[in-house]
């Protein structure tokens, strides 16, 4: 009887602890798959948060880029205009006063005919200047007459105004903007920087170097004024406009400058955009 009940209960206890192996395998195979579980819905959700993140980032890029590429096509807008109105209105006054005084200048004596010579020239250069300066302004004169020779045009009509020299440059050989619309941005970037020059640099000479490559347009323009100092000089517009133009076809653009050491203006233009 005795050695029954101790059968009994041994064959108890050894279903008991079976069981209770059993119960804690079950435990941790239910926490490993709700740990599973979790960790997938976290990596998921990280995944997710992480796309929407992206996809937020390239659609304010996307926004920006056009916004940028709205206001640079106003600005061409309103320097075309601006163009027509020096060509059409300031030019016809200048040429008109031209006349005039032609006119005029035949109905005077010989001895007074030389006291127009300089007023008459005057008119004349004022009148090569609008021209000039009204071609520059219009995108579709400068794509006519070719990104280098509106360059070098921009660099002629500055020499006449108030420059010792200013040179253009070009190595490597030639090769065509895929995009017209990069040509002008380029093309505006660089008149950015004579105008700068004209304003504030106090230079002499002014210099641009054109270098071709396969993949590349490399541009230096640079001039010999005052400079300034590039860490502690206030962003104006138009090193804003630079900048800002630049990003928009993807090229790349530093200013470099020293107090009496002129500026640089460095650009890279990638013909491949991909």
């Amino acid at each position: 009887m005795i050695n029954f009940l101790y059968l009994f209960l041994t064959q108890s206890k050894l279903v008991s602890t079976a069981s209770e192996r059993y119960l804690l395998v079950y435990m941790i195979a239910v926490l490993v798959i709700i740990t599973s579980l979790v960790i997938i819905f976290f990596i998921v959700f990280q995944k997710r948060k992480n796309k929407l993140l992206l996809d937020k980032i390239k659609q304010q890029q996307i926004f920006e880029e056009e916004i940028a590429q709205a206001q640079t096509e106003i600005q061409e807008q309103t320097l075309k205009n601006i163009g027509w109105e020096l060509h059409d209105n300031v030019g016809q006054l200048l040429a008109f006063a031209s006349m005039q005084l032609s006119i005029l200048k035949m109905q005077v004596s010989d001895d007074v005919k030389d006291k127009f010579k300089d007023t008459s020239d005057a008119l004349k250069e004022s009148l090569k200047e609008v021209r000039s300066l009204s071609r520059s302004l219009n995108n579709e004169v400068v794509l006519n007459i070719g990104f280098e020779k509106s360059i070098k045009n921009e660099l002629d009509r500055l020499k006449k105004m108030k420059f010792a020299s200013a040179k253009m440059k070009v190595k490597g050989d030639k090769v065509d903007f895929n995009n017209k619309k990069d040509e002008i941005i380029i093309f505006r970037i660089i008149q950015e920087f004579l105008s700068n020059s004209v304003k504030y640099s106090e230079a002499k000479h002014l210099k641009i170097d054109l270098e071709y490559t396969s993949d590349l347009l490399k541009i230096m323009a640079s001039d010999d004024g005052k400079g300034f100092n590039t860490d502690t000089v206030d962003k104006g517009s138009g090193l804003l406009n630079m900048k800002s133009r630049a990003d928009l076809i993807k090229a790349k653009l530093n200013v470099i400058s020293k107090p009496n050491e002129g500026v640089q203006l460095l650009i890279e233009y990638p013909f491949n955009k991909n």
